[in-house]
């Protein structure tokens, strides 16, 4: 990518699009079906103006079968995007939608101090999906972070204090979870 937002992505059998990755600037992708035998698993759509670069695959299997060093960056390029769907994963299973939200604005700041505003790079359902929330919960979950200091106008975000954010963002989801208690059985011992 040299610059732009794209989306890869899954189709289930039920016809429902699963995004599994939103990629920008330097990200690459691709790259496996380079391999012989290796088809690209994913679907790619640009969400907002892109230039991406193409490599032929006959071409790039060739460098990485003579130079080690690319084979190295390559290699070393999957370890950190494993890692990346790794810290994802863990972030949709133990992060509340909140949270989740937070983490991906504090991911367009620029600055970790103070004030910060940030345009939305596409659409908010794109964001929903890449969240795993439903639009409507996206909604919701944008309204809890007012008391933490952001407001969301069309595509921009304000957040009046990137450190506030930053600690909602990072306390204990169990914390910050306001759960109705457990009403009480309609079923009996016997």
């Amino acid at each position: 990518m040299l610059d732009g937002w794209v989306k890869l992505y899954r189709l289930l059998p039920c016809g429902v699009e699963a995004v599994v990755s939103v990629l920008s600037r330097e990200d690459a992708f691709g790259e496996a079906s380079a391999m012989p035998g290796e088809v690209y698993s994913t679907g790619a759509e640009a969400v907002a103006d892109s230039h991406i670069m193409q490599i032929d695959a006959r071409s790039l299997w060739s460098a990485i079968k003579e130079n080690p060093q690319l084979c190295h960056a390559l290699l070393g390029a999957s370890v950190s995007r494993n890692r990346a769907l790794v810290d994802q994963l863990e972030q949709l299973k133990s992060h509340t939608g909140a949270q989740r939200i937070a983490d991906f604005l504090l991911g367009l700041c620029k600055t970790e101090h103070g004030a910060c505003t940030v345009v939305l790079p596409y659409d908010k359902g794109l964001i929903a999906s890449w969240l795993g929330l439903k639009p409507e919960t996206l909604s919701r979950a944008f309204k809890r972070l007012q008391p933490y200091g952001v407001s969301i106008s069309k595509n921009r975000a304000t957040i009046k204090s990137v450190e506030r954010l930053i600690r909602f963002a990072e306390e204990d989801p169990s914390s910050s979870r306001k759960d109705a208690p457990l009403k009480s059985s309609s079923f009996t011992q016997s």
